[in-house]
């Protein structure tokens, strides 16, 4: 019984809340059946966690970050280690010509919270892949919301661009120091099929996956970032009908890895 409740109190730790439906979630099927499928994966994960010997351990070796299909992203250099796992929620921010309705947006970078998924990440892969979509539906209040809704994920970090070109991530919190990361873009492909396109599923697609190389001045021994299950984040194809400058909601999963 004690190795039972060891089980259930490990799963609660590194997952999830008691259901969480914004206002007016009734309203919004494609929420609703995100919910619908997280809660019930839960509920399946606690039923599971009843017969287990010994309460699930947190441990990166047994993390394994998916792979894009049908077109990979180069794999992690030799050598390197995974150090976090975090899921990023917020915006792709963009610009847009006033007299040109038919150029295309310009990307001028991301802003997100990160929040620590590691555990999740090494114990029910299953679930991290169905956070993006869900932590999708879910706004934030602020870049410094506490946990990620409706999971209990606590912040870990946060991710801006320094200047145009230079993605940045932001580790060091006051729970952990965990290194900063200016990056370069290494590789990208597109998001694979199906991945969530936008809030309720209304949008214009999912940001590529990328693999990401830390500039001179990263700390924490961090080299590589990739950011994988993207949901949402694109803009339209043109900027007609947009404004000068506009925000994209998106989420997605970080993997970061050390020397």
């Amino acid at each position: 019984m004690l190795s039972q409740i060891w089980a259930i109190s490990a799963l609660c730790a590194v997952a999830f809340s008691a259901p969480t439906f914004s206002p007016g979630a009734a309203e919004r099927p494609v929420e609703m059946k995100v919910l619908s499928d997280y809660f019930h994966m839960l509920g399946s994960k606690v039923q599971a966690g009843r017969q287990m010997a010994q309460a699930p351990i947190c441990n990166l070796a047994n993390a394994v970050m998916p792979v894009a299909s049908p077109t990979p992203l180069p794999a992690v250099s030799a050598g390197l280690s995974l150090k976090h796992v975090a899921i990023g929620r917020g915006t792709q921010n963009y610009t847009c010509s006033t007299t040109n309705t038919t150029a295309a947006p310009v990307a001028i970078g991301a802003i997100a919270t990160l929040y620590n998924a590691t555990c999740v990440a090494s114990t029910y892969p299953d679930l991290l892949a169905m956070l993006p979509k869900l932590a999708l539906q879910f706004n934030l209040t602020g870049p410094n919301e506490r946990s990620l809704n409706p999971s209990n994920l606590v912040v870990s970090g946060h991710h801006f661009f320094s200047n145009g070109t230079t993605p940045a991530f932001d580790l060091d919190t006051t729970a952990m120091k965990l290194g900063f990361a200016p990056c370069q873009k290494n590789s990208s492909v597109p998001a694979p099929a199906g991945a969530a396109v936008g809030q309720e599923d209304v949008g214009f697609g999912a940001v590529p996956w990328l693999k990401l190389t830390t500039r001179v001045g990263a700390t924490g021994d961090l080299q590589e970032v990739y950011r994988i299950n993207t949901a949402g984040g694109n803009p339209p194809t043109t900027c007609e009908g947009m404004p000068a400058a506009f925000e994209i909601q998106y989420a997605a999963e970080y993997w970061f890895f050390e020397s």
